[in-house]
């Protein structure tokens, strides 16, 4: 039976608080803030990876770096706009925060009124997230859905979602602590993101064996992060415990609203997690 090496998982771990620790220190000794290292800062999960796979003679596509099947590709590109979508309308639901419509949500851009200004929106939701931020949203899953759910995909679709969810979500506590997210709260704020990352992760899962390639993690993650400011900007409140724990795209709406997909894709059943599903080795 195949099981996860445990060399190549140090490497992997070994390599990543290392450099998380590198970042951390700089941003000490500088006065640089880690929320302005965080694009630097996406890059250390695919460096942990490539270390790990590079010097185990295992090569990038073997892990899931290759194009796949591009239907699937478009389908992770889009599906991360219903989930904003439903993100926001669990927001509003919440008793204290309220809809504005009159929102700016592209602050510094004219856009045209009404139904045209959504799209318009949209389509620059879609092109940033697909191009720009897809490129740093890949600095952190060719590490968590490239080699890591290669590794571990022994372990299942659920079982191995739900680490790589906790450890994505512990990933994040040196810029959260700086503030970032939930800065009335950077303490509980961690606790928040490993709660939100193990409920978005399964759909990352599923995406990427979907897909046959970790470039649908990527596109996913880079829309939702191109999107995600929609439910900040639409969703208001004055009280903060609100504001940031619960109408955030990674507070307990978002939690919920990924919780939600997860179960209709769990009552219609998950492909197998193998790592033939994912790579060319």
């Amino acid at each position: 039976m195949t099981v996860p090496d445990r060399g190549r998982l140090a490497t992997f771990g070994l390599t990543l608080v290392g450099l998380a620790a590198a970042l951390v220190a700089v941003s000490l000794s500088t006065g640089v803030r880690m929320v302005a290292l965080a694009p630097v800062y996406m890059f250390t999960p695919m460096v942990a990876g490539l270390l790990a796979t590079l010097t185990s003679g295992l090569a990038p596509g073997t892990v899931g770096l290759r194009v796949g099947r591009r239907r699937w590709l478009a389908v992770a590109a889009l599906l991360a706009l219903p989930l904003v979508g439903l993100t926001l309308a669990l927001s509003v639901a919440v008793p204290g925060i309220a809809f504005d419509p009159s929102a700016d949500a592209l602050p510094g851009i004219a856009l045209p009124g009404g139904v045209a200004g959504v799209l318009v929106t949209f389509g620059l939701v879609l092109a940033l997230g697909t191009t720009v931020n897809a490129v740093f949203a890949f600095g952190e899953e060719f590490g968590w859905r490239g080699y890591l759910l290669w590794e571990l995909a022994p372990l299942g679709f659920w079982k191995a979602s739900g680490v790589i969810g906790a450890l994505w979500g512990l990933w994040h506590a040196p810029i959260i602590l700086d503030g970032y997210n939930f800065p009335s709260f950077p303490v509980l704020g961690v606790g928040v993101m490993v709660v939100a990352c193990v409920a978005f992760s399964p759909l990352y899962t599923y995406v990427v064996l979907r897909a046959e390639s970790v470039l649908a993690a990527a596109l996913f993650h880079g829309v939702f992060n191109g999107s995600a400011g929609l439910v900040v900007v639409y969703a208001v409140t004055e009280r903060p415990v609100l504001n940031e724990l619960v109408a955030s795209p990674v507070g307990l709406a978002g939690a919920l609203a990924f919780g939600l997909a997860t179960a209709v894709v769990g009552v219609r059943g998950t492909p197998e997690l193998t790592r033939g599903a994912l790579g060319n080795g």
